[in-house]
């Protein structure tokens, strides 16, 4: 279990996923067919036709749908509440624009639209105080590390072999007392990690902006199930972008730049000392 959310990776685990993304799939599924061909939903469901009823069931069935299947990935409840009811209500708006001519009148649709707007703006400045990370957050044991749980790029700088500098932005996720990273096996920096394994990352903007110190550590390279579990930590922590994205690119372009590799990054600053309290002093007495 994590701070946001007790873990699917318990007993029975893979039994509620399983469920969660049975009934995620068959809400999205309906909510789709209400919204495209009403009359035939409203047929197989037994009830009189009502276009405007229909595609407004439709828009919240897809919002309990989206509700569903992003809680796999998603660890914040509030982010999750707010981007499902933005899904439902934003297909809910369209609706209105859609069915002017049955009723209604346009100021509805143009507040529903208001809603939804100030929802996008809410779950923005959620996602935004989370640092952009909605995946699982592993426990940090390093204090010099602790910044890095919920940070979601950071630059990397390698070393060549004159000395000099090279910087790179990419994800990563603390674990324990260590960070993880990836890459691929013939990008530079592997390289120069190869020669110089001493490194600096600071977290960063998603450009590679440096938004605090840098900390020193070394890489280690990564094999068979500590990478594997590199792998897993990453796609926990970015679902979208480490879970299908980084994967997939990386299965693409595998002849051209290599596999994927995966390094831990060990700090080599010490932690801070402990300020020195009264009470640890030690008094000597004749």
């Amino acid at each position: 279990m994590n701070g946001n959310g007790a873990s699917t990776r318990t007993a029975g685990g893979g039994f509620v996923v399983a469920v969660t993304v049975l009934a995620g799939t068959l809400m999205l599924a309906a909510g789709v067919w209400a919204l495209a061909a009403p009359q035939a939903f409203a047929e197989f469901a037994g009830f009189p036709a009502s276009r405007h009823f229909v595609h407004d069931a439709g828009a919240f069935q897809v919002g309990i749908g989206a509700t569903l299947l992003l809680a796999l990935a998603w660890r914040d409840g509030l982010s999750l509440a707010l981007a499902g009811f933005l899904a439902a209500n934003s297909v809910h708006a369209v609706n209105h624009f859609v069915d002017l001519g049955l009723g209604g009148q346009a100021s509805e649709a143009w507040a529903l639209v208001a809603v939804s707007v100030l929802t996008a703006a809410a779950l923005a400045l959620r996602l935004r105080a989370l640092g952009w990370v909605v995946g699982e957050v592993g426990a940090v044991a390093a204090p010099a590390l602790s910044r890095y749980a919920r940070q979601k790029t950071a630059v990397l700088t390698t070393y060549r072999r004159d000395g000099s500098p090279v910087a790179t932005p990419l994800s990563v996720v603390a674990d324990g007392d260590r960070l993880l990273v990836r890459s691929y096996e013939r990008a530079g920096k592997v390289r120069r990690i190869r020669h110089h394994p001493e490194v600096r990352i600071a977290p960063s903007t998603t450009r590679g902006t440096p938004t605090g110190p840098a900390t020193r550590a070394r890489a280690r390279r990564l094999g068979g199930a500590e990478a594997r579990r590199a792998a897993r930590l990453l796609a926990r922590k970015h679902p979208v972008l480490h879970g299908v994205l980084v994967p997939l690119t990386h299965r693409a372009f595998r002849s051209r730049y290599g596999r994927t590799v995966h390094f831990e990054l060990l700090p080599l600053d010490p932690p801070p000392a402990r300020p020195t309290c009264p009470s640890d002093r030690v008094v000597a007495t004749a």
